[in-house]
């Protein structure tokens, strides 16, 4: 499969997301030069926040290849991810990710969200969970 039919393939998934009322986003995973998966964006259809393209397609690949690391695989995908697809991404150890457009400066993330660490005496209880669980898996 070339490049131009990659494109081809994101962009016809982008159109499914228009069908539903979402922004046309479309994204294909390949692995060895295979498409793995192909997705779109459904988060107004499916009223789920995580229901980015980028997210889907990944849902896809590890169902499909029956683990959560995707190392060696490529995403596609037609708009620059978000900062939480980014970060699944990277989760997800995909290798690369090419996109076929920046995000306009009017299209910027909410970001008044705001995050507080909390002292508390459970701290502890919690930091021996945690010590305990990776001294298991080593």
């Amino acid at each position: 499969m070339n490049i131009d039919e990659i494109w081809k393939l994101c962009i016809e998934e982008a159109k499914k997301s228009i069908k539903m009322d979402d922004v046309p986003i479309g994204a294909v995973i390949m692995k060895n030069g295979k498409m793995l998966t192909k997705a779109h964006n459904n988060r107004q259809k499916k009223t789920n926040v995580m229901g980015h393209a980028e997210i889907n397609a990944i849902l896809k690949a590890t169902k499909k290849c029956k683990n959560w690391n995707l190392n060696g695989c490529i995403l596609y995908v037609t708009l620059r991810p978000c900062s939480m697809c980014m970060e699944i991404i990277k989760q997800a150890r995909i290798d690369e990710v090419y996109y076929l457009l920046e995000k306009s400066d009017a299209k910027k993330e909410y970001s008044k969200t705001k995050c507080y660490h909390y002292d508390s005496v459970c701290e502890q209880m919690y930091k021996n969970i945690l010590s305990n669980f990776f001294h298991k898996m080593r």
